[in-house]
């Protein structure tokens, strides 16, 4: 029996010489994987509609591996971000992330609204590194290593909150902090942005502006915070990072 389900297409490879199996992730499903069969054929019907970053409507047979997609509708192709290599990295990072921290057929539908809210909101040409910033500190938590920020990691006080311990996994009291060598002091700034960024949804952010210094901190942050705690490999991060480096030169 076939189910219509909403879905965006984090990944795609190639099954035999015309068969594509798809990753995708829907507010009802969880996270799936679905053979599209003769998706290879360049003038298949499924060729257009299985392509990373399609937000879709789609009919799906479940199955207990793989499930079986028959067909589709596109809501929306993200056209203006496949048409940027920057925004083409940002949101490669992105469906690569989520596929990594993301259990299969677990029901979320709260992330993916964040997830197409999210590039909704670069094609109306938000900051992308604002908005990754604030997507990731949310999928931190979904992923079950969010870090502490409403009390001190170590001892739990909830004031004078002066530094961030990676090793520690969230916030550090003036009193914890000094026996902490590796924790970072941080401004009052950079405490009110990592709150914000755990509190603020994706339909609600507006032109949000923080100054580069700030921007390049937290950052370093979320990456010094991943490789801890995240884990993964993820090949789109070293891409991103060569297109940053590509636009300031």
């Amino acid at each position: 029996m076939f189910e219509k389900v909403e879905g965006f297409i984090l990944k795609t490879q190639d099954y035999g010489e015309t068969h594509k199996i798809v990753t995708m992730i829907t507010p009802t499903m969880g996270k799936i994987g679905a053979i599209a069969r003769g998706a290879k054929k360049t003038k298949s019907r499924m060729a257009a509609i299985t392509q990373p970053f399609i937000h879709g409507t789609f009919l799906i047979q479940k199955g207990s591996s793989l499930s079986t997609l028959q067909q589709g509708d596109i809501i929306s192709s993200y056209r203006k971000i496949r048409e940027d290599i920057y925004l083409t990295a940002y949101a490669s990072y992105i469906a690569e992330l989520t596929d990594k921290l993301v259990d299969a057929k677990r029901y979320n539908p709260t992330l993916f609204l964040r997830l197409v809210h999210t590039l909704g909101a670069m094609e109306e040409g938000k900051d992308p590194e604002i908005l990754l910033m604030i997507y990731e500190w949310k999928l931190y938590k979904i992923a079950g290593f969010a870090p502490v920020m409403d009390q001190c990691a170590t001892c739990g006080k909830k004031d004078q909150l002066v530094a961030f311990s990676v090793r520690e996994g969230g916030m550090q009291c003036i009193n914890c902090a000094t026996n902490h060598p590796y924790a970072i002091p941080i401004s009052e700034t950079i405490y009110k942005l990592l709150r914000m960024f755990t509190w603020l949804e994706m339909d609600r952010i507006g032109n949000i502006s923080i100054k580069q210094e700030n921007k390049l901190l937290l950052k370093q942050l979320m990456e010094q915070y991943y490789e801890e705690h995240g884990g993964y490999f993820l090949k789109s991060k070293r891409f991103l990072d060569q297109m940053n480096r590509m636009g300031k030169l």
